[in-house]
Order: structure tokens, then C-alpha cells, then sequence
């Protein structure tokens, strides 16, 4: 039986314009935009990057800070478009980006559940089913219906980590989320994760630690000033890393 591609990446670049000089206020940067009087750099986040990710498959990213992890993973996730090349998604993507990005910080955590589940394209009806797990997952059960802005950001990620793995979505996209909480709520978080591979949930993972990517992941691509400098098994490339 021929293997699934759920994520196809080709030739993709992705080019940032940098403001190459120091304003001492937006209102100035605005002025000498609207003149044409800004100087930019372009930097490039990723340089013909291609890979292939098949249907259950753990594909972790690694590299330098700078490297262009998050980048493509927002790439693939839609967030961003890219300069170059084509990106191809079949499937649901659930994405663990940034994590309370789309809350409202002056509504309840309640409220947030039903926002949150909106944006992702979930009724309310179908949230109304969710709703018992997500509080039991993040363990917020006595803060419901306090406002989301007196809560701490471990508060804040655990509730949206909840939200955000609700079912069973055909890819896992986590960026260094699995450092939220303590200890005891990341191992929580990373055996949610397993259970949805266990299911057949497509992984794409960054995290600071190389163990954690070790651990979950079965490939990996690591990645250099945005190129592609090794694409394989986590094993050999994680061991390789390592020493560098």
C-alpha cells in the first residue's frame, strides 16, 4: 500500500524586508515610508527548502534560533505565505503556534473556549462536547468564568494547549510548546500528543529540547541560515546535532 504525503514542501523561500535604520517614532517611520525614505534589508528566513511528510509520521525541526523552524512551520500551517515554491496541506491542521493568540483577554475562560473553538471552525455544539475535557485537561476547573486577563501565562497555555488538541486533527503542528506549566502539566501535554500519533495524527514538532524531539519524533530536518543541511532519521541526525 502506497504511503500518504499529507505535506508537501517545494522550493519554498520565505524573504522578510528588515528596516535597515533607527526611528525614534512610528509617526517619523511613517513620514519617511509615505516619502519612500526607508532603506530596507532582505532577509531570508528559508532558501529552497523541499521536503516530504507522510500520514503518521513525527517530523521534528531543528536548528539554531534564527535557523527558520518556526517559519516553516508557519508556513505550513498557512499563517504565512511563501516568497517562493508551493506548500501542499491534505488534511485538518491543528496548530500549537502561539498559544492564547486568538483569545480575548477581557472575556471569561469559558467565553475563550467558545471563541477559541469558532476560529478553528467548530460549532458550538460541537465545543459543548468538548467543553468537560478541556476544563479536566487544564485543570482549571475553579477558573471558568474569571477573565483570562487575571490569569498567569502557564494559566493562559494550558487552557489554550487544551483547546487547541481537542479530537483528532490529520496534523499536529507544536512549536515549543511543551514548556508550558510545570514538569508534571508538560508530560501531560506530551502524552496527549503521543495519543494522538497513536491514532494516526501527523506530527511536526520544534522544542528546545533535543531529547523531547528524540523521543517523539522519527524524522527529522535540520535546519541552517534557513537551508536544509540534513532530512532523515531522528536518531543518527539527533546524535549528529548533538556533537556539533
Amino acid at each position: 500500500m502506497e504511503e500518504q504525503i499529507v505535506v508537501k514542501v517545494e522550493h519554498v523561500s520565505m524573504r522578510f524586508n528588515l528596516s535597515s535604520e533607527k526611528f525614534d517614532s512610528f509617526k517619523e517611520y511613517v513620514i519617511k515610508s509615505l516619502k519612500k525614505q526607508v532603506s530596507y534589508e532582505e532577509f531570508w528566513a528559508l532558501r529552497d527548502v523541499s521536503l516530504e511528510v507522510y500520514k503518521g509520521d513525527s517530523l521534528g525541526l531543528i536548528g539554531l534560533n534564527g535557523s527558520g523552524k518556526s517559519t516553516m512551520l508557519k508556513t505550513i500551517a498557512g499563517v504565512l505565505k511563501p516568497t517562493e515554491g508551493s506548500v501542499t496541506v491534505n488534511g485538518m491542521v491543528a496548530p500549537l503556534i502561539e498559544l492564547g493568540a486568538g483569545f480575548d483577554f477581557d472575556l471569561t475562560a469559558r467565553e475563550n473556549v467558545y471563541l477559541n473553538g469558532a476560529l478553528l471552525g467548530h460549532s458550538r455544539e460541537v465545543m459543548d462536547g468538548y467543553y468537560e475535557d478541556i476544563v479536566a485537561f487544564s485543570e482549571l476547573q475553579d477558573f471558568m468564568n474569571v477573565p483570562v486577563k487575571n490569569f498567569s501565562s502557564g494559566m493562559v497555555s494550558r487552557l489554550a494547549f487544551a483547546i487547541a488538541t481537542i479530537g483528532t486533527p490529520d496534523i499536529l503542528i507544536v512549536d515549543e510548546v511543551l514548556s508550558v506549566g510545570d514538569f508534571r502539566f508538560q508530560e501531560k501535554c506530551e502524552r496527549r500528543i503521543r495519543n494522538m500519533m497513536d491514532k494516526g495524527t501527523t506530527v511536526l514538532f520544534v522544542s528546545h529540547s533535543i531529547q523531547q524531539v528524540e523521543s517523539i519524533c522519527n524524522k527529522i530536518v535540520w535546519l541552517e541560515k534557513g537551508k536544509v543541511k540534513r532530512f532523515g532519521a531522528a536518531k543518527d541526525i539527533c546524535e549528529e546535532y548533538s556533537k556539533s
